[in-house]
């Protein structure tokens, strides 16, 4: 995939967003990380939880949950204020439907593409290859 020069690439899962910037022209990416996010967790909200492992086996969803609606906050944001004119998003897909969930109208209108890969934790090269596959 060509990505057009000033694109944001957001990679995401349920505790960490990375964003960086591509500097490159035409067919050849140059992502630049960019500073972290200031991103805090949304309160998943507060009531009786089943404190049975059996019951809630997967109990830090709800916390995933949370930062992943506070990473679409962030990026709403970021496509309100103007400051961002493309978006390319890689997150895993369970994430990536979360994330969805809470676009604004705005930002989906910047998306230019998007990858359900869990992708945090390698490298920039990675990371570039990835979405030149895509």
């Amino acid at each position: 995939m060509i990505l057009p020069n000033g694109t944001i690439v957001a990679v995401a899962d349920g505790t960490t967003l990375k964003l960086f910037r591509n500097k490159g022209m035409e067919t050849r990416l140059d992502l630049v990380l960019l500073d972290d996010p200031a991103v805090a967790p949304i309160n998943p909200g507060s009531g009786a939880r089943h404190r049975s492992d059996s019951a809630n086996p997967d109990r830090g969803r709800p916390a995933e949950d949370g930062f992943a609606a506070a990473s679409a906050e962030y990026l709403n944001r970021l496509a309100v204020e103007g400051t961002l004119d493309g978006l390319f998003l890689i997150a895993d897909p369970r994430t990536l439907g979360e994330l969805r969930k809470h676009f604004h109208a705005k930002l989906q209108a910047k998306i230019v593409g998007e990858l359900p890969k869990d992708l945090v934790g390698h490298p920039i090269q990675d990371i570039a290859t990835a979405i030149r596959n895509a």
